[in-house]
This record gives structure tokens, C-alpha cells and sequence, in this order.
């Protein structure tokens, strides 16, 4: 069990001071703060295994184990939360015509896509380890990354409207909690506006009669989770494997950011050691997820939020966050009562929640002052968003390129074959780096 020292009097955390990884307060407020980063991750984790039809209580589970199992590889120096990954949403749900999936058969071809995403991360992250994270920078570059993440969620766009047209009215009172929720509190509660969101919705479901609580009472309070084993046997299955690919690249930049941001809030450059071992451990964790029928995961960014808020960047909550996700796991009665919610609560917040993935590759951009005076950033972005709002395709009999890959290739190949065209003609269309914080934007050269 690993040792932490405790930091200060295990109480109070002084003005412009941190809790650093490898301290701790109190137990009694290590437990407190723990609970904290179970709640904000709850709220998008369970999501993730209800909009694509994976089993909630499988998914908590190795939520909770991936966590455990990150703090370990990254020797309980890197706090974080593994949590359902929403990248994973589109290439999932397309095995079922954008709907969750219904199926057993169903749920292990999806499974296979996660683990062949889960080896790949890993791969990169011991690539990262050995030889450092710039050629990250180099290959997906602020312009590439943002439109990777961001067309991850404009592509989702007709799934929300899907089930918002099912419940309309019980859609907006849910969408209008969440903004309001993140718009009225401060901290924590702002945070997880879209748990809360939730919550309303689903209480104004349950007073208007629109919720089933068929199997609830039935259903054990302790029991085993449901397992499936990915079907690497299945060939139909590898068919799928294309969609996921992409994922990849949002989860390294997902990760990195990850690692960046607890370096610059605990004051330590030399947390960014431990990129590659975040990637192995993130690669690690969904691949035992995808093995087992278990949602991949990923760093979040509520629970970043949580450490902002109070400061505590101890690895000793996470540990609790983790074991208590484990715990949860083992109710297949919270699992029926989240199956239980309706489509127009799904359809509420997958609106806010999947303009919100295309917000954050937005910031990126923003963040890095991408140059958009360039033709080559220009059409990087204006093409693969085109591709992914659309839903392009391309089939060759039962093989087929969605959007989200055809997209992805798209950004990569305008990007850097149009600097390099741009480059060797010195047309001045390239991309020329980040804007000046004052002053023109781009232009041609001089």
C-alpha cells in the first residue's frame, strides 16, 4: 500500500499552497475529498454505458480498477480518474445505425474495436517513454488535435437529436437544467452541471409518469456484474476496427493534456515524466476494460476540476474514488435504475454533452492561437468538420469508412501535405504557428 505524507496539520491547506501527489490530509478528509471525484466522474461515466447499451455496473467496475491500476503504473505520482470515455461514442454506436447497441453479439464486436484502441495507446505510451512526447506535437499539431476532438462530437450531433425528438419536452427541461445548473453555481456544483441535469430530468420523468421501473424492485442489491468477452473471433467484428482508430489520437491528446495540466496547477515540471506512463496505463486499462465488456476509459476533466477546486492533488483520494467505484459495481441494482432513465433525458444532455466535446478541440485552438488566415488551417478544419456534420462514407461490400475516420485522415493529410506543398512553393498558405497575442493575424510573407 503506498505511503503518503501527510501535509500540514491533515486538515487545512494554506493560502497559495497544494496538497502534492504523495501527500495527504487526514483520512477523514482524504475519504470526504474521494467521494468528491466518485460523484463528478459519475455523472459522465454512467452516461457512456446508457447511450451505448454496455452494461453500467461492468463499466463501473473497471472504471474503478483502471484507476487503481493507473495510479500503480505511474508509481502513485499522476493523480487522475479513469472514466468512460465519450470519444468512444460514434465508432460504438455505428455498429448499430447510431442507436445503442441490443445485442450480445453486438456488444463484443464493439469490445474488439476498444481493446485493438487500448493496445495501440498503450504502444504510444511506451514509444513516448523511450523517446519523449514532441513528435506527438509534430505529427498532431494544435490546428489537427482540435479538429479531431471536435469533430468527434459534431459527428454525434444526429443521435442527440434522435432521442430528443422522442421526448421533446422532457429533453428541454433536462438541457435547460444543465445550463442553468452550470451557470448559477460556483466550484464544484457548476462542475457537475450535467450530473445534475441529469437528476432534474429524471425526477421530472418520474412525477410525469415517462419512466418504466420494470426489473428495479427484482433486481439484487449485491451481485455480480454482467461480463462479455470481446470477440476477436468474430471476423465481422474487425470490420468495425477502422471506426475506432481514430480514437487514439484523442485519447494521447486527452492524456497529455492530462499530464500538462496537473504539472502547471502543483507548480512540478517534473510530473511530465510520467506522459508515457499515463498512455501505457490509459492503453492498459482499456484494453482489460474492452476484454471483459467494460466501456474504455480516460482521464476526466470533471476530476480535474475537483483538484482545481480544493486544492488537493493527493493520490491517496484517487485510490478511494477508485475502490468505491468498485464497490458500486456490485449492485445490479443501481445498474437497472440507470437503465431506467428515458430517451428524452439522454436526448437533453447528449445535446449539451457532445456540443461540449466539440467546445473542447474548439479550445484547443484557442489555447494554442491557431492561425485561421491560412489556407492550410483553413481547409484542415473546414473540410473534416464538413465530412463528420455530414456523416460521409465510404463502403467497399461489408467494409466501410465512417466519418469520424475519414474526417480524422483528412486533417492529417491537408495538414501536412498542404505545408509541405505550401513550404516548398513558399506561397505563404502554410501554417506559420501560433498568432501573436497582439497584433495582425498570418497574412503573407513579406
Amino acid at each position: 500500500m503506498p505511503v503518503w505524507k501527510i501535509h500540514g496539520d491533515g486538515r487545512n491547506v494554506a493560502p497559495g499552497a497544494v496538497v502534492r501527489p504523495e501527500e495527504r490530509l487526514s483520512w477523514p478528509a482524504t475519504f470526504a475529498i474521494g467521494a468528491q471525484h466518485v460523484i463528478a466522474m459519475f455523472g459522465a461515466t454512467f452516461l457512456v454505458p446508457i447511450i451505448t447499451g454496455f452494461p453500467v455496473s461492468t463499466t463501473l467496475l473497471f472504471s474503478g480498477v483502471g484507476t487503481l491500476l493507473f495510479l500503480l503504473i505511474t508509481r502513485n505520482r499522476l493523480p487522475s480518474y479513469l472514466g468512460s470515455s465519450f470519444a468512444f461514442l460514434a465508432p460504438i454506436t455505428a455498429i448499430n445505425a447510431g442507436q445503442a447497441l441490443e445485442t450480445a453479439q453486438q456488444i463484443t464486436q464493439a469490445l474488439v474495436g476498444v481493446v485493438v484502441v487500448g493496445v495501440l495507446l498503450a504502444g504510444v505510451g511506451f514509444l513516448v517513454q523511450a523517446v519523449g512526447v514532441h513528435w506527438i506535437d509534430k505529427f498532431m499539431p494544435p490546428v489537427v488535435a482540435g479538429s479531431i476532438v471536435a469533430l468527434i462530437g459534431f459527428n454525434l450531433a444526429p443521435a442527440a437529436w434522435n432521442n430528443f425528438t422522442l421526448q421533446p419536452e422532457l429533453a428541454s427541461v433536462t438541457l435547460i437544467a444543465v445550463i442553468l445548473f452550470s451557470v448559477l453555481f460556483r466550484g464544484f456544483l457548476g462542475r457537475i452541471s450535467i450530473f445534475l441535469g441529469v437528476i432534474v430530468g429524471y425526477i421530472v420523468a418520474v412525477f410525469t409518469g415517462q419512466v418504466k421501473f420494470d426489473g428495479i424492485d427484482e433486481a439484487a442489491w449485491i451481485g455480480l456484474p454482467e461480463f462479455h468477452l470481446a470477440g476477436v473471433t468474430d471476423p465481422a467484428a474487425w470490420l468495425y476496427v477502422p471506426m475506432f482508430l481514430p480514437v487514439v489520437l484523442v485519447l494521447i491528446a486527452e492524456n497529455v493534456g492530462h499530464v500538462r495540466g496537473v504539472a502547471t496547477m502543483t507548480n512540478d515540471p517534473s510530473i511530465n515524466k510520467h506522459t508515457g506512463r499515463a498512455l501505457v496505463a490509459d492503453g492498459l486499462a482499456t484494453t482489460l476494460a474492452g476484454g471483459f465488456g467494460g466501456s474504455a476509459t480516460t482521464t476526466y476533466g470533471e476530476n480535474i476540476g475537483v483538484m482545481a477546486a480544493t486544492r488537493v492533488y493527493s493520490t491517496a483520494a484517487y485510490w478511494v474514488a477508485g475502490g468505491a467505484a468498485i464497490l458500486l459495481a456490485f449492485s445490479p441494482k443501481i445498474g437497472v435504475v440507470f437503465n431506467s432513465i428515458p430517451p428524452g433525458v439522454l436526448g437533453g444532455v447528449t445535446t449539451a454533452l457532445y456540443g461540449l466535446i466539440g467546445v473542447i478541440g474548439i479550445k484547443i485552438w484557442v489555447d494554442n492561437r491557431v492561425d485561421f488566415s491560412r489556407p492550410v488551417n483553413q481547409y484542415t478544419v473546414a473540410v473534416s468538420f464538413v465530412i463528420a456534420v455530414g456523416g460521409f462514407a465510404m463502403n467497399w461490400g461489408a467494409f466501410q469508412l465512417g466519418a469520424i475516420v475519414l474526417g480524422t485522415v483528412a486533417a492529417l493529410l491537408i495538414y501536412h501535405l498542404g505545408n509541405a506543398i505550401a513550404r516548398a512553393r513558399k506561397t505563404g498558405a502554410d501554417d506559420g504557428g501560433p498568432i501573436p497575442a497582439v497584433g495582425p493575424l498570418g497574412g503573407d510573407p513579406e
